[in-house]
Protein backbone atom coordinates (compact mmCIF):
# COMPACT_ATOMS: atom_id res chain seq x y z
CA UNK A 1 0.00 0.00 0.00
CA UNK A 2 2.88 2.53 0.54
CA UNK A 3 4.54 1.77 -2.43
CA UNK A 4 1.16 2.10 -3.93
CA UNK A 5 0.70 5.38 -2.65
CA UNK A 6 4.69 6.65 -3.12
CA UNK A 7 3.81 6.13 -7.06
CA UNK A 8 0.78 8.33 -6.97
CA UNK A 9 2.54 10.83 -5.32
CA UNK A 10 5.08 11.14 -8.30
CA UNK A 11 2.50 11.16 -10.50
CA UNK A 12 0.95 14.31 -9.27
CA UNK A 13 4.31 16.19 -9.27
CA UNK A 14 4.90 15.60 -13.18
CA UNK A 15 1.00 16.49 -13.64
CA UNK A 16 1.53 19.77 -11.76
CA UNK A 17 4.12 20.54 -14.44
CA UNK A 18 2.28 19.91 -16.96
CA UNK A 19 -0.86 21.92 -16.26
CA UNK A 20 1.50 25.23 -16.02
CA UNK A 21 1.46 27.18 -19.56
CA UNK A 22 3.49 30.20 -20.67
CA UNK A 23 2.34 34.08 -20.47
CA UNK A 24 4.04 36.95 -22.21
CA UNK A 25 4.71 39.97 -19.78
CA UNK A 26 4.23 43.09 -21.49
CA UNK A 27 5.56 46.36 -20.76
CA UNK A 28 3.79 49.56 -19.59
CA UNK A 29 2.08 51.50 -21.54
CA UNK A 30 4.55 54.23 -21.59
CA UNK A 31 7.00 51.98 -23.10
CA UNK A 32 5.16 51.08 -25.69
CA UNK A 33 3.68 47.64 -24.23
CA UNK A 34 6.80 45.79 -25.38
CA UNK A 35 7.30 42.07 -24.55
CA UNK A 36 9.79 41.61 -21.62
CA UNK A 37 9.82 38.18 -20.94
CA UNK A 38 8.31 34.97 -20.66
CA UNK A 39 7.07 33.32 -17.34
CA UNK A 40 5.48 29.79 -16.48
CA UNK A 41 2.21 29.70 -13.90
CA UNK A 42 -0.10 27.11 -13.18
CA UNK A 43 -2.96 29.97 -11.78
CA UNK A 44 -3.11 33.56 -13.25
CA UNK A 45 -3.21 34.46 -9.53
CA UNK A 46 0.18 33.56 -8.99
CA UNK A 47 1.80 35.79 -11.44
CA UNK A 48 0.16 39.08 -9.71
CA UNK A 49 3.37 40.96 -8.07
CA UNK A 50 5.98 39.45 -9.36
CA UNK A 51 8.77 41.29 -10.65
CA UNK A 52 10.94 41.06 -13.69
CA UNK A 53 14.35 43.42 -14.12
CA UNK A 54 15.40 44.42 -18.08
CA UNK A 55 18.21 46.95 -19.30
CA UNK A 56 16.50 49.79 -21.46
CA UNK A 57 19.21 49.02 -24.15
CA UNK A 58 16.27 45.78 -24.72
CA UNK A 59 13.62 48.22 -24.71
CA UNK A 60 14.99 50.97 -27.06
CA UNK A 61 18.06 49.33 -28.77
CA UNK A 62 20.10 52.16 -27.47
CA UNK A 63 23.84 51.15 -26.34
CA UNK A 64 24.63 54.27 -24.41
CA UNK A 65 21.64 53.29 -22.23
CA UNK A 66 22.52 49.83 -21.09
CA UNK A 67 23.88 50.73 -17.69
CA UNK A 68 20.25 51.34 -16.61
CA UNK A 69 17.92 48.09 -15.25
CA UNK A 70 14.12 49.02 -15.09
CA UNK A 71 12.03 46.78 -12.84
CA UNK A 72 8.60 46.22 -13.51
CA UNK A 73 6.17 44.34 -11.43
CA UNK A 74 2.84 42.27 -12.94
CA UNK A 75 -0.51 43.73 -11.48
CA UNK A 76 -2.93 42.24 -14.20
CA UNK A 77 -3.44 38.99 -16.16
CA UNK A 78 -5.77 38.78 -19.66
CA UNK A 79 -5.62 35.46 -21.35
CA UNK A 80 -1.84 34.76 -21.61
CA UNK A 81 -0.66 38.19 -21.22
CA UNK A 82 0.81 39.40 -18.11
CA UNK A 83 0.26 43.34 -18.01
CA UNK A 84 2.62 45.14 -15.52
CA UNK A 85 3.34 48.74 -14.13
CA UNK A 86 6.91 50.47 -13.37
CA UNK A 87 7.98 49.35 -10.27
CA UNK A 88 11.41 50.94 -10.00
CA UNK A 89 15.27 51.38 -11.66
CA UNK A 90 18.76 51.48 -10.44
CA UNK A 91 22.12 51.95 -12.31
CA UNK A 92 24.73 49.24 -12.40
CA UNK A 93 27.52 49.12 -9.88
CA UNK A 94 30.38 49.49 -12.70
CA UNK A 95 29.01 52.57 -14.09
CA UNK A 96 28.81 54.02 -10.20
CA UNK A 97 32.64 53.04 -9.84
CA UNK A 98 33.78 54.85 -12.13
CA UNK A 99 32.64 57.98 -11.26
CA UNK A 100 34.24 57.91 -8.26
CA UNK A 101 37.48 58.32 -7.42
CA UNK A 102 39.84 59.79 -4.65
CA UNK A 103 40.18 63.10 -3.05
CA UNK A 104 36.66 63.86 -4.29
CA UNK A 105 33.51 64.13 -2.43
CA UNK A 106 30.44 62.40 -2.68
CA UNK A 107 26.87 64.10 -1.98
CA UNK A 108 23.85 61.54 -1.80
CA UNK A 109 20.40 61.92 -0.62
CA UNK A 110 17.08 60.43 -0.19
CA UNK A 111 13.83 62.36 -1.61
CA UNK A 112 10.06 61.07 -1.03
CA UNK A 113 7.81 62.51 -3.48
CA UNK A 114 4.70 63.07 -4.71
CA UNK A 115 4.22 63.53 -8.56
CA UNK A 116 0.60 65.46 -9.79
CA UNK A 117 -1.57 61.86 -10.04
CA UNK A 118 -0.98 61.34 -6.95
CA UNK A 119 2.20 58.45 -6.99
CA UNK A 120 4.74 58.55 -4.37
CA UNK A 121 8.07 57.83 -5.19
CA UNK A 122 11.56 57.92 -3.38
CA UNK A 123 13.96 58.76 -5.50
CA UNK A 124 18.40 58.98 -4.73
CA UNK A 125 20.40 61.12 -6.23
CA UNK A 126 24.20 61.28 -5.68
CA UNK A 127 26.47 64.36 -6.77
CA UNK A 128 30.72 64.24 -7.47
CA UNK A 129 32.80 67.23 -7.44
CA UNK A 130 36.73 67.48 -8.52
CA UNK A 131 37.84 68.50 -4.39
CA UNK A 132 36.71 67.44 -1.23
CA UNK A 133 34.07 69.91 -0.02
CA UNK A 134 33.09 70.84 3.53
CA UNK A 135 29.58 69.92 5.25
CA UNK A 136 27.97 73.34 5.03
CA UNK A 137 28.87 72.97 1.60
CA UNK A 138 27.14 69.43 1.24
CA UNK A 139 23.89 71.05 3.05
CA UNK A 140 23.79 73.41 0.45
CA UNK A 141 23.98 71.14 -2.76
CA UNK A 142 21.52 68.85 -0.99
CA UNK A 143 18.79 71.59 -0.69
CA UNK A 144 19.50 72.38 -3.88
CA UNK A 145 18.70 68.87 -5.28
CA UNK A 146 15.88 68.32 -3.30
CA UNK A 147 13.90 71.90 -4.49
CA UNK A 148 14.69 71.07 -8.44
CA UNK A 149 13.27 67.20 -8.05
CA UNK A 150 10.02 68.40 -6.09
CA UNK A 151 9.45 71.18 -8.50
CA UNK A 152 9.43 68.73 -11.31
CA UNK A 153 7.59 66.06 -9.55
CA UNK A 154 4.55 68.26 -8.87
CA UNK A 155 3.82 69.45 -12.54
CA UNK A 156 4.33 65.90 -14.37
CA UNK A 157 2.57 62.43 -14.03
CA UNK A 158 4.37 59.44 -13.17
CA UNK A 159 5.21 58.38 -16.30
CA UNK A 160 6.44 61.87 -18.03
CA UNK A 161 8.83 62.17 -14.44
CA UNK A 162 10.30 58.66 -14.77
CA UNK A 163 10.58 59.43 -18.21
CA UNK A 164 12.86 62.33 -17.75
CA UNK A 165 14.58 61.03 -15.35
CA UNK A 166 15.89 58.22 -17.38
CA UNK A 167 16.48 60.72 -20.51
CA UNK A 168 18.89 62.56 -17.94
CA UNK A 169 16.73 66.36 -17.55
CA UNK A 170 16.65 66.13 -13.96
CA UNK A 171 20.25 65.59 -13.67
CA UNK A 172 20.94 68.54 -16.07
CA UNK A 173 18.23 71.00 -14.14
CA UNK A 174 19.99 69.80 -10.60
CA UNK A 175 23.35 70.41 -12.62
CA UNK A 176 22.44 74.10 -13.48
CA UNK A 177 21.02 75.41 -9.88
CA UNK A 178 24.10 73.36 -8.25
CA UNK A 179 26.85 75.34 -10.51
CA UNK A 180 25.79 78.37 -9.12
CA UNK A 181 26.22 77.56 -5.64
CA UNK A 182 29.35 74.86 -5.78
CA UNK A 183 30.98 73.88 -8.93
CA UNK A 184 29.93 70.49 -9.30
CA UNK A 185 31.03 67.95 -11.59
CA UNK A 186 28.15 65.20 -12.26
CA UNK A 187 24.99 64.63 -11.11
CA UNK A 188 23.06 61.35 -11.70
CA UNK A 189 20.17 59.25 -9.83
CA UNK A 190 21.11 55.99 -9.68
CA UNK A 191 18.15 54.59 -7.60
CA UNK A 192 13.94 55.17 -7.59
CA UNK A 193 11.53 53.07 -6.15
CA UNK A 194 7.37 53.57 -6.17
CA UNK A 195 6.14 53.52 -2.71
CA UNK A 196 2.43 53.46 -3.57
CA UNK A 197 1.07 53.78 -7.41
CA UNK A 198 -0.77 56.73 -8.73
CA UNK A 199 -4.36 57.21 -7.17
CA UNK A 200 -5.62 59.85 -10.03
CA UNK A 201 -5.70 59.17 -13.83
CA UNK A 202 -4.44 62.14 -16.05
CA UNK A 203 -4.67 61.40 -19.72
CA UNK A 204 -1.27 61.68 -21.09
CA UNK A 205 0.31 63.66 -24.06
CA UNK A 206 0.20 60.81 -26.59
CA UNK A 207 -3.14 60.09 -27.44
CA UNK A 208 -3.37 64.03 -28.32
CA UNK A 209 -0.53 64.23 -30.71
CA UNK A 210 -2.27 60.85 -32.31
CA UNK A 211 -5.40 62.74 -32.50
CA UNK A 212 -3.96 65.98 -34.17
CA UNK A 213 -2.05 63.84 -37.00
CA UNK A 214 -5.03 62.30 -37.98
CA UNK A 215 -6.81 65.34 -38.38
CA UNK A 216 -3.82 66.76 -40.67
CA UNK A 217 -3.61 63.06 -42.89
CA UNK A 218 -7.12 64.06 -44.56
CA UNK A 219 -5.64 67.88 -44.93
CA UNK A 220 -2.58 66.74 -46.57
CA UNK A 221 -4.75 64.09 -49.21
CA UNK A 222 -6.69 67.42 -50.09
CA UNK A 223 -3.60 68.73 -51.12
CA UNK A 224 -1.90 66.26 -52.64
CA UNK A 225 -4.61 66.63 -55.66
CA UNK A 226 -3.77 70.37 -56.17
CA UNK A 227 -0.23 69.46 -56.63
CA UNK A 228 -1.30 67.65 -59.62
CA UNK A 229 -2.73 70.28 -61.50
CA UNK A 230 0.36 72.02 -60.61
CA UNK A 231 2.28 69.47 -62.50
CA UNK A 232 -0.12 69.42 -65.53
CA UNK A 233 -0.02 73.18 -65.89
CA UNK A 234 3.55 73.09 -65.88
CA UNK A 235 3.43 70.31 -68.35
CA UNK A 236 0.88 72.14 -70.95
CA UNK A 237 2.99 75.29 -71.11
CA UNK A 238 6.19 73.94 -72.56
CA UNK A 239 4.22 72.76 -75.28
CA UNK A 240 2.32 76.28 -75.59
CA UNK A 241 5.77 77.35 -76.06
CA UNK A 242 6.92 74.66 -78.67
CA UNK A 243 3.88 75.65 -80.97
CA UNK A 244 5.43 79.59 -80.07
CA UNK A 245 8.53 79.05 -81.62
CA UNK A 246 8.60 77.79 -85.15
CA UNK A 247 6.10 81.00 -85.87
CA UNK A 248 9.20 83.65 -84.36
CA UNK A 249 11.97 82.36 -86.64
CA UNK A 250 9.48 82.88 -89.80
CA UNK A 251 9.11 86.31 -88.09
CA UNK A 252 12.76 86.98 -88.06
CA UNK A 253 13.67 85.62 -91.64
CA UNK A 254 11.34 88.32 -93.03
CA UNK A 255 12.95 91.41 -90.96
CA UNK A 256 16.59 90.64 -91.27
CA UNK A 257 16.52 92.03 -95.36
CA UNK A 258 14.80 95.14 -93.23
CA UNK A 259 17.58 95.45 -90.67
CA UNK A 260 20.43 95.70 -93.60
CA UNK A 261 19.18 98.75 -94.82
CA UNK A 262 19.67 100.59 -91.52
CA UNK A 263 23.41 98.97 -90.94
CA UNK A 264 24.12 100.99 -94.29
CA UNK A 265 23.23 104.24 -92.71
CA UNK A 266 25.19 103.61 -89.81
CA UNK A 267 28.57 104.75 -90.83
CA UNK A 268 26.88 108.42 -92.17
CA UNK A 269 26.60 108.56 -88.64
CA UNK A 270 29.77 107.77 -87.25
CA UNK A 271 31.25 110.17 -89.90
CA UNK A 272 28.90 112.98 -88.97
CA UNK A 273 30.20 112.42 -85.52
CA UNK A 274 34.02 112.98 -85.65
CA UNK A 275 32.77 116.24 -88.40
CA UNK A 276 31.68 117.68 -85.06
CA UNK A 277 34.38 117.29 -83.37
CA UNK A 278 36.64 118.51 -85.37
CA UNK A 279 35.72 122.09 -85.52
CA UNK A 280 35.33 122.12 -81.56
CA UNK A 281 39.06 120.92 -81.76
CA UNK A 282 40.23 123.59 -84.03
CA UNK A 283 38.70 126.45 -82.26
CA UNK A 284 41.24 125.67 -79.33
CA UNK A 285 44.19 126.62 -81.22
CA UNK A 286 42.26 129.81 -82.85
CA UNK A 287 41.61 130.94 -79.31
CA UNK A 288 45.15 130.59 -78.45
CA UNK A 289 46.46 132.67 -81.92
CA UNK A 290 44.44 135.71 -80.84
CA UNK A 291 45.93 135.91 -78.00
CA UNK A 292 49.42 135.37 -79.47
CA UNK A 293 48.41 138.49 -81.61
CA UNK A 294 47.04 140.69 -78.75
CA UNK A 295 50.82 139.90 -76.96
CA UNK A 296 52.43 141.04 -80.23
CA UNK A 297 50.70 143.88 -81.17
CA UNK A 298 51.30 145.18 -77.32
CA UNK A 299 54.83 144.34 -77.86
CA UNK A 300 55.01 146.65 -80.63
CA UNK A 301 53.03 149.58 -79.44
CA UNK A 302 55.67 149.26 -76.65
CA UNK A 303 58.86 149.36 -78.75
CA UNK A 304 56.84 152.12 -80.51
CA UNK A 305 56.94 154.33 -77.57
CA UNK A 306 59.88 153.45 -76.39
CA UNK A 307 61.52 154.58 -79.36
CA UNK A 308 59.67 157.72 -79.90
CA UNK A 309 60.65 158.69 -75.92
CA UNK A 310 64.74 158.21 -77.10
CA UNK A 311 63.88 160.37 -80.23
CA UNK A 312 61.94 163.29 -77.94
CA UNK A 313 65.56 162.96 -75.54
CA UNK A 314 67.71 163.56 -78.05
Amino acid sequence: MAKARSRAAARKVKDRWKAKSWYNVLAPPSFDNVTIADTLADDPDNLINRVTGVSLQDLTNDFRKSHITLYFKINRVDETNAHTQFAGHTLTSDYLRRMIRRRRSKIEGVYDVTTRDGAVLRVKPFATTDKRIQNSQRKVVREAMKKTIDDQAKTSTLSEFVKSILDGKVGSDIYKNCKKLYPVKRIEIYKTEVVSPPSVKIEEKKPKKEEKEEIKEPEKKEKKPKKKEKKTEEVKEPEKKEEEKPEEPEAEVKEEPEKEKPKKAKPKKEEKKPKAKKPAAAKKPAAKKTTKKTTKAKTTAKKKTTTKKKTTKK
